[in-house]
């Protein structure tokens, strides 16, 4: 016998939240209540389905191997029963973006703004980028990836947002920032911070259908400036990702490359300052990511055009 869809909801929350006191929050139930539907679930399904664990609730095998089946037909049921037309004045949909700190800082404030005038019920949640990014879109737990993402696969539309320049910044009383100007020498003669941040799952070799993402590394352009000099640099520190790099740079003689957007957010504080690239530098997109197969789902064309506006805006 088929298992109430009311305990598959929970169920399809729970996968997501790990949690039962966010699973709770999320369908507007008591713990007591989300605990009392798994345990009418284990025992229609003969399973556990979730362990305790040091990081909250543990999906078992069995309950990884049927959430995506879950989550999938619970959508198509949602989308069967839903009016066609959308209104984002009295929607209280929940949007799920993917986005990496240089997006949520940058785009996040502007999109927030805009919901808040146009849709005030509605919520978006931003995610962090995850190995199974493409799992969670295919099966529509992630509407969208903002973000420098350069290439994937075809099912998936990808569309412009923004672009950003790169810039290099060191604290505010470096030698550096005094200069009218710094080559390319001078930019070498102290040392550098580097961004490395690789995820498990997430490299060429072991996922090359993934979703790629565009580095804030000047895309080569700087190391091909330094070999057609015949420089080289000393790297300081390795810092695992931008604002990291940032933190460094102002407060040693470090020097760090940065989005210029993010760069200069940190200006303002007036602990750093910008230095123009002496080298030809081509600028990063940030693209939008979806499946096209929900290019005419009213809800999700009406957020494309919202993040499209914000990143006109920016």
């Amino acid at each position: 016998m088929l298992p109430d869809l009311n305990l598959l909801r929970v169920f399809d929350v729970l996968l997501e939240e790990r949690s039962v006191t966010r699973a709770g929050a999320r369908l507007g139930l008591t713990q007591s209540a989300v605990s009392h539907a798994l345990n009418r679930l284990r025992y229609s399904l003969g399973d556990e389905l979730f362990v305790r664990g040091p990081n909250g609730m543990q999906p078992t095998p069995r309950a990884l191997e049927m959430g995506a089946q879950v989550h999938a037909a619970l959508n198509q049921l949602q989308a069967a029963v839903s009016p066609q037309d959308f209104d984002p004045s009295t929607t209280e949909r929940r949007f799920v973006l993917v986005a990496g700190a240089y997006s949520a800082t940058v785009l996040g404030p502007e999109i927030a703004s805009r919901m808040a005038q146009i849709a005030p019920r509605a919520e978006v949640v931003l995610q962090e980028l995850l190995p199974d990014v493409l799992d969670r879109l295919d099966t529509r737990r992630v509407d969208f990836i903002l973000g420098g993402v350069v290439a994937a696969p075809d099912r998936f539309a990808r569309e412009p947002v923004l672009e950003e320049t790169l810039c290099w910044v060191v604290r505010a009383d470096h030698p550096l920032a005094a200069l009218p100007e710094v080559s390319l020498e001078a930019l070498v003669s102290y040392p550098h911070v580097t961004i490395s941040r690789q995820l498990p799952g997430l490299g060429p070799d072991e996922r090359p259908d993934l979703v790629t993402k565009a580095s804030w590394i000047d895309g080569g352009a700087f190391e091909a400036a330094l070999n057609a000099a015949g420089l080289t640099r000393q790297v300081g520190v390795t810092a695992p990702d931008t604002y990291s790099a940032l933190s460094i740079a102002s407060r040693t003689l470090l020097v760090a490359i940065a989005p210029r957007r993010l760069a200069q957010l940190a200006a303002e504080t007036g602990r750093v300052k910008l230095i123009e690239p002496p080298y030809p530098s081509q600028p990063v997109p940030v693209n939008l990511v979806f499946l096209r197969d929900r290019a005419v789902e009213p809800a999700i064309a009406w957020m494309r055009e919202l993040i499209r506006q914000a990143g006109a805006a920016i």
